[in-house]
Formats: C-alpha cells, sequence, structure tokens
C-alpha cells in the first residue's frame, strides 16, 4: 500500500502548488530517520550552506554564459537549498517552509507600497531604491540592529560584503566626496604594501593587502561597476586567453609545462591582438 507522499512523489503532472509540495515531500522523506538516506540524515545547517552558496553562483554562472538551458537546472537546484534549510528547521521545531513563504511574501509586499499600497508609482528608480532603504532600515530597527553596519550578512562573498559596507557608510556621510580622492587612496595604499613587504611579516602584509583591496572595491562603487562582476568577467577572459596559449603550444606539440614565461607572455599577447576577451 503506497503511502499518501508516494502519490505526491511519484506524480510528475502536477502544477506549480503540486510540483512545490512533491518538492517538500521529497525532502521529507530523504531526511525521514528510518527509511531517508544516510547521507541526507548526517546533515546540518552548517554543511548544507556551503552547498546552498556554491548553488547560488551556479545560477549566476549559468545566467552569465546566457545558458538558459542550463539555468533552468540550476534554479531548482537552488530551490532545493531553500526547503533542504526550512525542512532540518522544522525537525528542530524553528520553522518551516509554510512560515519561509509567508515571510518572504510579507517582506515583499510590504517593501513595495508604491505596487501594492497606495503610495504613488510615479517615481524613479533611484527613489524607489531609497524608499526600499529607509523600510529595511525601520526593518533592522525593529530587530535592534542600531548600528548602521549591523545586519550586513558576514556569509556574503568578501567584495561583495564590502560593498554593502561601504553604501551603508555612505549613507550616514562617511564616503570621499570624489573618484580622485579613492585613487589618491588607492596609492597611499599601494605604498604602504609595498613598505610593509621590506619590512613587516605575513600577518601584517596581508593586512595592508586587505586595505587595497577594500579601497578598489570603493573605486569601483564610485565608477558604477560591481567588483564581483568585474572580477568575474575578468576571470572568463583570463581562462580564454590561457586557453588560446594551450591551444597554440599544442600545435607545437608542446604544453605550458614545456613553455617558459617570455614564450607563453608572446602567446598572450596573440590572444589580445586577436581579440580573444
Amino acid at each position: 500500500m503506497p503511502k499518501p507522499t508516494d502519490l505526491i512523489i511519484f506524480d510528475e503532472t502536477g502544477d506549480v502548488p503540486d510540483q512545490f509540495a512533491r518538492l517538500v515531500a521529497i525532502m521529507e522523506c530523504l531526511r525521514d530517520p528510518q527509511t531517508g538516506c544516510p547521507w541526507d540524515i548526517e546533515q546540518n545547517f552548517d554543511t548544507i550552506a556551503p552547498y546552498t552558496i556554491e548553488e547560488a553562483h551556479e545560477v549566476a554562472d549559468a545566467i552569465e554564459r546566457r545558458a538558459w538551458g542550463e539555468l533552468e537546472g540550476e534554479l531548482g537546484d537552488l530551490a532545493l537549498q531553500v526547503v533542504y534549510h526550512a525542512q532540518m528547521a522544522g525537525e528542530a521545531g524553528h520553522f518551516d517552509i509554510l512560515g519561509v513563504l509567508k515571510s518572504i511574501n510579507a517582506k515583499m509586499v510590504s517593501r513595495h507600497p508604491h505596487v501594492f499600497g497606495a503610495e504613488s508609482r510615479d517615481k524613479s528608480a533611484e527613489q524607489q531604491t531609497e524608499d526600499w532603504e529607509k523600510i529595511k532600515a525601520a526593518e533592522r530597527a525593529g530587530k535592534d540592529e542600531r548600528g548602521v553596519l549591523d545586519g550586513v550578512a558576514l556569509g556574503l562573498p568578501a567584495l561583495t560584503r564590502a560593498v554593502k559596507l561601504q553604501k551603508r557608510a555612505a549613507r550616514v556621510g562617511f564616503d570621499w566626496p570624489s573618484t580622485a580622492e579613492v585613487i589618491d587612496k588607492i596609492i597611499e595604499e599601494a605604498q604602504e604594501l609595498n613598505e610593509a613587504r621590506a619590512t613587516l611579516g605575513p600577518s601584517e602584509i596581508a593586512e595592508e593587502y586587505g586595505d587595497l583591496l577594500f579601497v578598489m572595491v570603493n573605486l569601483g562603487r564610485h565608477l558604477g561597476i560591481d567588483p564581483e562582476a568585474a572580477l568575474r568577467a575578468t576571470n572568463g577572459k583570463f581562462t580564454r586567453r590561457f586557453a588560446h596559449i594551450e591551444g597554440e603550444l599544442r600545435k607545437l606539440g608542446k604544453g605550458p609545462a614545456d613553455s617558459d614565461l617570455a614564450e607563453m607572455d608572446a602567446l598572450w599577447n596573440d590572444a589580445k591582438a586577436r581579440g580573444v576577451k
């Protein structure tokens, strides 16, 4: 005799509510202490969190590559992460998936009074962003997050968190007034890093390097550039140009280990000349 959940788990024909209920049921079965998957049963919030971050990055990667055929699956993987955490939270008595959905629905309605309330929609995107930040600030105050930087998630990628910290500080006037001053600060920090290399130890050098990175993020913010996206793009460019080096070396019956810096640098310049980006 099939269990009631079996009817959901093996039904591939349902609509959106049915398929979401199916995913929740699948996760519940995987975590069943008696009949579930041993690996899934052993997991906890700490062990699953890295997978959640990884899946979010894979979604971003599929979008960047315009791999729409892959995006569907990647979004499914990310949806699983939400259900996974909610299932573990329900088992611990914290909350369940219904609470998660109610929370985000209420948040989206309350943060869009110009859509779901009486406020006018006749405002710029910039004004809407300012209003959004005011609502978020009020929510933080309700959580007793009084500091300007309170609530900026520690688990964010470091570049992204630096941008958010700087934006928060800038809203209360703690910011350079012009891009030129940021560039001056970059020069200053680069000099301090260079001096640290000659006179200080590894921890002090790392600190100066971090200071330089932080100011570089600030420059991106002043220029309207997302540092995370810019670095991803450069990573991609580096990968494609290095692939060009490997391809040219293969034509010579060689690999990078059989080459030297001068030859590979010449092939790198050849990739640039050919417009490899």
